[in-house]
């Protein structure tokens, strides 16, 4: 097999890892108690979310610009240790009571950062981020409902073609977020002996073109068609439809698609250009969600609760 057909297996395959750890954790470890939003189906709630990614973004790029890197790399990892550990502590409470779970949250996510601080390698920025977007999938997934999750899969799917295609911010940030080590990429690589202590600048493996040493996916590309994923089986009725409960096979046949999506965007990705995944991966979910509800439940309704 060749080198980039099986790096991006295996990039799918953590792709699908992480969609399944966080169905297991809103199966196992999350309720009602967890949903960030008073009303998760209020479809104004991902546009807040939205705007503030934006925000966020563009704070990123000109903190990145008045080069003060420290400051974004300790806003990172304050973030990515809040929520390692939280998910950490959520999966260990789940067998053990008392203080044994705190216990045990505080020392891997410790070690954890240390690791990401002191020798951040490939395999320790996936880690971490397989974690981050378990939690992250998770969370909002059994906040946000179908409609929200419509809206937000959407409007970002557009603004990801914007930023990639069109202002190019979001490959500067990717490239800066490289040059930092930050686990908010995951790093596949192409070959043995690779190290992401010497990755190049994405800006710098684009300028001179060439064999690329390793594939890289943000985890907004992971993160973002996930909730849809998790909102169908935390959302929809769970009768019994065959082996399977309706909201479980509906959750999977939109992971499907998602990986259906990501499938054709690695045909696009093989080329060696940078690439929009939301579109495709959004689309994919979005397509894969649609068949099997309305496969499942005979309607066209999606499991929508609409705001009039």
């Amino acid at each position: 097999m060749d080198a980039s057909v099986r790096t991006s297996v295996i990039m799918g395959l953590v792709f699908v890892v992480a969609q399944l750890g966080a169905l297991l954790m809103a199966w196992a470890f999350l309720g009602p108690e967890w949903q960030f939003f008073e009303d998760p189906n209020d479809p104004l709630i991902p546009i807040y979310y939205i705007l503030a990614v934006v925000l966020f973004t563009f704070g990123i790029l000109y903190v990145m610009k008045k080069r003060r890197e420290n400051v974004v790399r300790i806003v990172f990892l304050g973030a990515v240790a809040y929520t390692i550990f939280f998910v950490i502590l959520l999966i260990v409470s789940g067998f053990f009571g008392g203080a044994l779970p705190l216990i045990v949250s505080l020392a891997l996510t410790a070690i954890m950062i240390y690791y990401l601080v002191r020798k951040p390698e490939w395999y320790v920025i996936d880690a971490a981020g397989v974690l981050m977007s378990i939690g992250i999938i998770g969370v909002f997934g059994i906040s946000l409902g179908i409609l929200p999750v419509f809206v937000l899969l959407i409007v970002l799917a557009i603004y990801d073609a914007v930023s990639v295609y069109g202002t190019q911010h979001m490959v500067a940030l990717a490239d800066g977020v490289t040059k930092m080590r930050l686990p908010i990429l995951l790093v596949i690589p192409k070959k043995r002996g690779y190290s992401y202590l010497t990755q190049k600048s994405l800006k710098e493996e684009l300028d001179e073109g060439g064999e690329r040493e390793a594939m890289f996916m943000g985890l907004g590309d992971v993160i973002i068609p996930g909730v849809l994923i998790t909102s169908a089986f935390f959302f929809l009725p769970d009768d019994a439809v065959g082996a399977l409960t309706g909201n479980l096979a509906v959750a999977l046949g939109t992971l499907l698609g998602a990986v259906l999506g990501f499938a054709l965007l690695m045909r696009y990705v093989l080329k060696g250009n940078p690439q929009a995944g939301l579109p495709l991966l959004n689309g994919g979910a979005i397509a894969g969600y649609i068949a099997t509800y309305i496969l499942v439940f005979g309607d066209t309704s999606l499991g929508m609760t609409l705001p009039w």
